[in-house]
Order: C-alpha cells, then sequence, then structure tokens
C-alpha cells in the first residue's frame, strides 16, 4: 500500500506558506508506516518543535491501473474520507532552504490519519466535497474539491504516468488554507459536510 499525497493543491495555501502556485501536481509519497493505525493513540513526534496539521479529502484506490485517463479516473476509486497529513514544519523549513527532500519532515511514523470512509462507488470523482477540521471544537479550516488547482481526476492521471496504481493505494489531495500549529492536549475533529468522520487527541 502507497500513500500519495499533492502539496500546495489550493492557492491560498500555497500563498500562506509563501510558495508559488504549481503548473502540474507536486507528488510525494509517505510509506504504509505514516498510517496511524486505527484505535492506536497519536502522540507528539519528540523531534519537532512545530507540528502543524493539514486536512485532506482523502481517495482510496480500488484497482490496480497504470496510464489512467482523466475521464476514467472514476473507475479507480471507491471510498472518501478526510484526514490529517501532520508536517513537522521547523524540519521542513530546514530541508527547503537546503533544496532537500521532505520526508523526514512529511513520512514520519503516524503522519497519517484517515477518517471513516464514505463509498463513492459509480460516483465521479469530481463531484464538489466540502470538508473542514476542528481543532478544540473550533473550525480552523474549511475547504472544497471544487477549488483544488488540480481534480481528482488529473492527479490520478498524473501519478498513473509514473507510478503505478494498486488496490488500497491512498491518495492526499492537498490541503486549504488554514494550516497551524497543534500541541499536547489538543483535539482535532474532521468532517466532510457535517459529518464527523474522525476524532483525535494530541498526547
Amino acid at each position: 500500500m502507497k500513500i500519495f499525497c499533492v502539496g500546495r493543491n489550493y492557492a491560498e495555501h500555497a500563498k500562506e506558506l509563501k510558495n508559488d502556485i504549481p503548473t502540474e501536481p507536486v507528488i510525494f509519497i509517505k510509506p504504509k508506516s505514516a498510517l496511524l493505525p486505527e484505535n492506536i493513540a497519536f502522540y507528539y513526534p519528540n523531534f519537532t518543535n512545530e507540528l502543524h496539521y493539514e486536512c485532506e479529502l482523502v481517495f482510496r484506490v480500488r484497482k490496480n491501473g497504470k496510464n489512467i485517463p482523466e475521464s476514467y479516473a472514476h473507475q479507480y476509486v471507491d471510498a472518501v474520507t478526510v484526514g490529517i497529513d501532520f508536517t513537522a514544519r521547523d524540519i521542513q523549513n530546514e530541508l527547503k532552504k537546503k533544496g532537500l527532500p521532505w520526508e523526514k519532515a512529511k513520512a514520519w511514523d503516524h503522519s497519517a490519519i484517515i477518517g471513516k470512509w464514505i463509498d463513492i462507488s459509480g460516483v465521479t470523482v469530481d463531484e464538489p466535497i466540502t470538508f473542514s477540521l476542528a481543532l478544540n471544537d473550533e473550525i480552523v479550516q474549511q475547504g472544497n474539491s471544487n477549488d483544488m488547482i488540480f481534480s481528482v481526476g488529473k492527479i490520478i492521471q498524473n501519478i498513473s504516468q509514473y507510478i503505478a496504481l494498486h488496490i488500497g493505494d491512498l491518495i492526499f489531495t492537498g490541503t486549504p488554507a488554514g494550516v497551524g500549529e497543534c500541541v499536547v492536549g489538543d483535539n482535532l475533529k474532521g468532517f466532510i459536510g457535517n459529518d464527523q468522520l474522525f476524532e483525535l487527541e494530541v498526547k
């Protein structure tokens, strides 16, 4: 199982981190060990002093594919949820200054959180989906898939040109504006529409 992530896929988020708006999807990968297992507590990692949440829509791959046309992308995913791509921002900033890869800031164990799955079999992947993240019961991020720079179909097309998709792979589609820091004791809740799909306490 692979975890594909898309960086800078919302213009306002790119601007808030002072990044250029990309002209093609920015893709990076987290290993399987990055996924927080169900019913396992999330602990603040001891190697960072600036842990940021990034709330995202996550799609689950339902069949194997390579060189997938955008118009067929809906055939390759069967469920959506909301998740968090946790980022050690202090480490990422140092790596970016040196022109180095982001893995130490993005791909560490349990850095990927997902909620309950919603079945979307037979539904076009480009239908608008609203989602949000609450920090200590205050909404801090709100997103709409219509605001993505690159749609889910375009993301699937782009990834599959280079790397084959396999059953069970996950695709994190990028975070909207509003990312921020969290600390020990914080409570995080993720929603699609009004449905709460996960709750997480930072320990």
